[in-house]
């Protein structure tokens, strides 16, 4: 399953105009395909992306190789890492 949540683009810019809250992120390729889904503070989760490619607590759900490199991101906010938590917890149990 996916957000039904427009695609960003994934670059530097977006780390400063992010909210700093913790939030259930998708990342997908350049096609717009679902890698996988990660949880964490969004602007920290981004830097992480954009240095190494995922974030700290991330989750794939397609086989890395049959998909291209981060691109693209869409995220949905939490209260907090309990309820970001919850919401990670249902995407991979769809």
């Amino acid at each position: 399953m996916s957000l039904r949540k427009p695609w960003r683009e994934l670059d530097r810019s977006l780390v400063s105009q992010v909210p700093d809250r913790y939030a259930l992120y998708e990342l997908g390729d350049a096609a717009g395909t679902t890698i996988g889904f990660g949880i964490g503070a969004l602007p920290d989760e981004l830097r992480e992306v954009l240095a190494y490619g995922e974030g700290t607590e991330f989750h794939y759900t397609t086989d890395a190789a049959d998909v291209g490199d981060p691109a693209q991101i869409r995220w949905e906010l939490a209260n907090n890492k309990p309820h970001a938590e919850q919401l990670l917890a249902e995407q991979l149990d769809d």
